[in-house]
């Protein structure tokens, strides 16, 4: 998915809130969600298509972290890209990119102990997760630190630190 050209149309990004404590824990999350993910694609190429954001909960991020990746806990972040899925798209029809959920306690967490705003924190897990729905991954050494670059670019255009430096890359290492 990491070839195509740039689009001068504009992507649905479908925002869904399926906890409401993110209404009280970060009132803005829709609008920087919708930001963070529009940055990326204007980074990056990609094909027209439309992303879904689930702002939910550790219990929901649970579920489904054992029932699709075999992991019995929350995690902050899950991409489930539906190209993947390798189903064909009809002629004509905006491709379905996939579906970022996060969990709220555990980016809240993560976001405390590393001295971050949830803010800032919400912005890098989803620019982390539509860059997984454009096919970038971390699975090797140097896809990771492509990624890691690409994502600390973006997230600089929004204002955010470098999630990757110092304090923060010690605190995720734990």
């Amino acid at each position: 998915m990491k070839k195509g050209a740039p689009q001068t149309t504009m992507p649905d990004i479908d925002i869904s809130i399926a906890d409401d404590a993110w209404s009280s824990a970060f009132p803005g999350a829709e609008d920087a969600c919708r930001k963070a993910a529009l940055a990326v694609l204007a980074t990056t190429t990609y094909e027209a298509g439309e992303i879904s954001i689930v702002l939910s909960n550790d219990d929901q991020v649970r579920t489904l972290n054992r029932d699709y990746r075999g992991k019995d806990k929350p995690t902050n972040v899950l991409s489930f890209a539906s190209l993947d899925a390798g189903a064909p798209t009809p002629a004509n029809a905006p491709v379905l990119l996939g579906d970022v959920i996060v969990a709220l306690e555990t980016a809240r967490d993560e976001a405390d102990s590393e001295g971050k705003t949830l803010s800032h924190h919400l912005s890098h897990l989803i620019v982390h997760g539509v860059l997984h729905l454009l096919g970038y991954d971390h699975q090797e050494d140097k896809a990771a630190h492509e990624m890691e670059e690409l994502e600390t670019a973006i997230l600089e255009s929004l204002g955010v630190g470098d999630p990757y430096s110092g304090e923060a890359r010690k605190a995720a290492d734990g």
